[in-house]
């Protein structure tokens, strides 16, 4: 694995993000390495794309090589949308949605636990547990299909599976054997965290792996009920091109 993401340079991608700023997103992306990003930065790129900004034409290249290459759950879905915003493909019959694929983790964990439901007037995620606190302010709304996007509860499986993908990219043998006996009997997650403590880039890197998994999963399940995630990003007339970065 090459040297990946540092603290400085994900908090400057996501900054921009949320800023929904196009010109910022493409310089954070020149900051550390594409693949481990993809689904994080995806949308924003599409969006930026889709308006025309310098330089996001080969940047959307630059994913959907990665995607390609790649092939987790829910890249195909991503890499349909980035060809559309670039023109090679049609737009994908899918409702956008302003949902943010980090609040769709309630996905997956324990299906006693976990699950809950997206309001599609606004994205917004609410847990299951949350329905547990009592009615809120629109509680007779509850009940409307036309409002609720119900989530289930997936389990532990996809995050096992992580693991194992993980450990795969490990080039210390010593630390990925340590992983592998840490990944047997009951408590694996718990041992595999503990293993991974002792590493910081290891554990920073795994968190950047099982993140994109988990909104690869996301998206994926988002297309098969009919939606996609949306963002709008804002974009400065530039006649610059700016350089992809790393790969």
């Amino acid at each position: 694995m090459v040297e990946g993401w540092g603290e400085d340079g994900l908090r400057a991608l996501r900054g921009a993000l949320h800023a929904q700023d196009g010109v910022a997103l493409l310089a954070a992306l020149r900051r550390g390495p594409v693949r481990e990003v993809l689904q994080l930065a995806g949308d924003g790129v599409a969006g930026a794309a889709a308006q025309g900004l310098p330089g996001t034409a080969e940047m959307a290249a630059l994913f959907l090589g990665a995607l390609q290459e790649r092939g987790f759950r829910g890249d195909g879905e991503l890499a349909d949308r980035l060809r559309a915003a670039t023109g090679d493909a049609a737009v994908p019959l899918l409702r956008p949605l302003a949902v943010d694929l980090e609040m769709l983790a309630i996905l997956e964990g324990d299906p006693t636990e976990s699950g809950g439901r997206i309001d599609l007037s606004t994205g917004e995620c609410w847990p299951a547990f949350t329905d547990e606190l009592g009615p809120g302010p629109e509680a007779e709304e509850d009940d409307d299909p036309e409002r609720w996007l119900y989530v289930p509860a997936l389990g532990s499986r996809a995050g096992y599976r992580d693991m194992e993908l993980f450990i795969e990219e490990v080039e210390d043998v010593a630390l990925a054997d340590r992983l592998r006996i840490a990944m047997g009997g009951r408590g694996a997650f718990r041992r595999f965290k503990d293993v991974l403590a002792g590493d910081e880039r290891s554990w920073s890197r795994y968190h950047r792996f099982r993140d994109e998994r988990q909104r690869g999963r996301a998206r994926a399940w988002l297309a098969e009920e009919g939606y996609c995630p949306h963002i709008t990003l804002f974009v400065e007339p530039s006649s610059t091109s700016y350089p992809s970065g790393p790969v």
